[in-house]
């Protein structure tokens, strides 16, 4: 098991030095001027120039790369000028918010999915089936923005049951302290997830019962609760592991447009914010974080696949 886990942890430090790579080639090619996003479109040449010069901007594209891997490696994810404080502490402002969000969506998510694809296999080809599966494809199809706009619509406008807008505040406990705006955003999230989750869920635990380790069980005389607890859930769990973790780039991107739409004060919201003001430190650095959180759920993934079922890791 250490040596699977080194093994995939090695190629996860191989496959973020190539993104970040990417990513910074692909943001010097972006058009504009960050020195003129930074101090403003009236900036004097010889402004612009000192400025290049303070940032490392008038060196070559690879002299630049080495000295933002060098920063990046002391902490320093760059200044933001127009927010006039570092992209760290802002990032570090942020997360907690965004992982609150991303966290309570996940759990509902999984803890709604994972039983309602157990039914749904169990019940297959019933009415039951056939209402959840024609739900599951309903939400699935939303986009995040509109489904966000029809609940804002229904349960704040229509029936005055829930804030439109998600809590503000400096900190976490401030934020749960008016939990009921959280209620929209964590939904908004989850029932995508859970249209997605409990299609897999559904398909994965018909084959597990489909298995003839099921049909033994079966035969001797074991209960239907102990088949599904004992012998098929854990099985069908091991796609379910690769999905969570694979599903980590749309939850993150929903996020984005989920506190956009609900005015939220996290990550999202700041790289929104960012991209209006072309303030290019911020989304360098917030697309890097990005990127770690989905090479990091990938890993996660695999991690739990090697625990569910020890062949795997051979």
């Amino acid at each position: 098991m250490t040596g699977y886990i080194l093994r995939r942890t090695l190629q996860s430090l191989i496959v973020l030095l190539m993104v970040t790579m990417v990513m910074f080639v692909l943001f010097h090619l972006l058009p504009g001027n960050p020195a003129k996003a930074e101090l403003g479109p009236k900036a004097q040449p010889a402004t612009i120039a000192a400025f290049d010069k303070l940032e490392g901007l008038d060196r070559p594209v690879w002299d630049q790369f080495w000295l933002y891997l060098d920063h990046l490696a002391h902490g320093n994810l760059g200044f933001s000028y127009v927010q006039n404080a570092s992209v760290a502490l802002l990032f570090a402002q942020r997360f907690p918010k965004t992982v609150l969000l991303l966290g309570l969506a996940t759990v509902v998510a999984i803890a709604i999915a994972i039983p309602l694809g157990v039914m749904q296999a169990v019940r297959r080809n019933k009415a039951e089936d056939y209402f959840f599966t024609g739900a599951s494809f309903v939400f699935y199809s939303f986009p995040t923005f509109w489904l966000g706009i029809i609940l804002i619509e229904i349960f704040a406008i229509s029936f005055h049951l829930l804030p439109p807008f998600a809590p503000s505040g400096d900190s976490v406990t401030q934020i749960l302290a008016h939990g009921r705006g959280l209620v929209l955003p964590v939904m908004t999230l989850a029932l995508i997830s859970i249209a997605s989750y409990s299609r897999y869920m559904r398909s994965s635990m018909i084959d597990s019962l489909a298995q003839d380790y099921i049909r033994t069980a079966k035969a001797k005389g074991v209960s239907q609760r102990a088949i599904l607890l004992r012998h098929a859930l854990r099985n069908s769990l091991i796609p379910m592991a690769t999905l969570v973790g694979l599903s980590v780039p749309g939850v993150l991107s929903g996020a984005v447009i989920t506190e956009s739409v609900f005015n939220y004060p996290g990550v999202g919201l700041l790289f929104v914010q960012a991209a209006q003001s072309d303030d290019f430190p911020i989304l360098l650095g917030l697309t890097l974080v990005a990127a770690v959180g989905v090479i990091l759920g990938n890993l996660l993934a695999d991690i739990a696949y090697a625990v569910l079922d020890p062949r795997i890791r051979y």
